[in-house]
């Protein structure tokens, strides 16, 4: 199973009043991960038409460890959990790995994303194509649920 990484740099706004990023800022992170995943490599990909509209319909997400404020990127591994006839479920982790092999995680969670038809403003099926590159990224693993068990 392929797992799409994102390097996310840190910036000196993201942190709050206590010294480390603060909890919503995650959003952004797994938002700029989703849209290079969904955007950028599918459109590599001929998967292009997330690019031309798709909505959030849920988010999930546990908080592991503080991060703090540092010059060097955090990872983010996306992966797709679940793909239905007009919506997908995409997972992360955003995670620190040392030279040893030793992961930190921050954060797990997971986005119910909807593909979106803009010009007739409602939800639309997923495509064969976008199918295809997903299942790529399949992995039944869900993070969020796995740390609730």
């Amino acid at each position: 199973m392929a797992r799409h990484i994102y390097a996310c740099p840190l910036r000196w706004s993201d942190m709050d009043a206590f010294g480390h990023v603060n909890n919503v800022v995650f959003l952004r992170y797994l938002e700029e991960a989703r849209i290079d995943f969904m955007f950028t490599q599918a459109a590599e990909a001929g998967a292009g038409e997330f690019a031309g509209g798709s909505v959030v319909a849920r988010h999930e997400i546990d908080y592991k460890r503080p991060l703090v404020h540092r010059p060097t990127p955090v990872t983010i591994e996306t992966w797709v959990t679940k793909i239905g006839g007009a919506s997908l479920t995409v997972s992360y982790e955003v995670k620190d790995t040392a030279e040893d092999g030793t992961e930190t995680v921050y954060v797990r969670a997971s986005t119910v994303v909807v593909p979106y038809d803009l010009a007739a403003a409602r939800p639309r099926r997923i495509s064969p194509v976008e199918r295809e590159f997903l299942s790529r990224f399949m992995d039944v693993e869900e993070p969020v649920a796995a740390v609730a068990a």
